[in-house]
């Protein structure tokens, strides 16, 4: 439940800047004895997700023959699946909506998988290398998550977008 929860609420605890004070207990957790942190596996599974939204973006705006949008949507979506969300996030997630519900509910889900696999890391990179944070035991279990949050947010975003009921303007001048 707590990997839900912290997958679900993680993104929009980014818009104010209060994911900050999560580091203070990653390593808390570190220096404990598990050796490790439950948090920061959820963490990058996160931002993959808005990375993948981003990118489900740029295909409806490509469908839509949205050029200049189509720029930002691919930039965005390679920071955010490198692990820097912000500009997934207030250049394309959030204006269109529809793009950041898909991230957070597949990042909710694989949250909660995470969770009760139990898997750990360490204060590392975010997004895809994050893996290189992943104690080795639980790559496989990560690998597949990571492949999930680069597929299943673009998807839904995709199919979002059909039954979005406002019309995409122009974000780009």
């Amino acid at each position: 439940l707590g990997g839900a929860i912290y997958g679900l609420f993680y993104a929009p605890l980014v818009i104010t800047g209060l994911h900050h004070m999560f580091l203070a207990v990653d390593f808390q957790l570190m220096g404990s004895s598990l050796k490790g942190t439950y948090l920061w596996p959820i963490l990058a599974i996160s931002n993959i997700c808005q990375g993948s939204a981003a990118l489900g973006a740029w295909y409806v705006y490509k469908r839509r023959k949205m050029v200049k949008e189509q720029g930002l949507a691919i930039t965005s979506s390679v920071s955010g699946l490198l692990g820097v969300t912000e500009p997934a996030m207030f250049g394309v997630n959030i204006p269109l909506k529809y793009p950041f519900v898909a991230a957070i509910l597949t990042s909710g889900v694989l949250g909660a998988f995470i969770g009760a696999s139990k898997v750990l890391g360490n204060v590392g990179v975010g997004g895809v290398p994050a893996i290189i944070s992943i104690q080795k035991e639980y790559w496989v279990v990560y690998a597949i998550c990571t492949v999930i949050a680069v597929i299943v947010p673009a998807i839904l975003t995709v199919i979002f977008s059909q039954f979005a009921k406002t019309k995409v303007n122009d974000m780009v001048d």
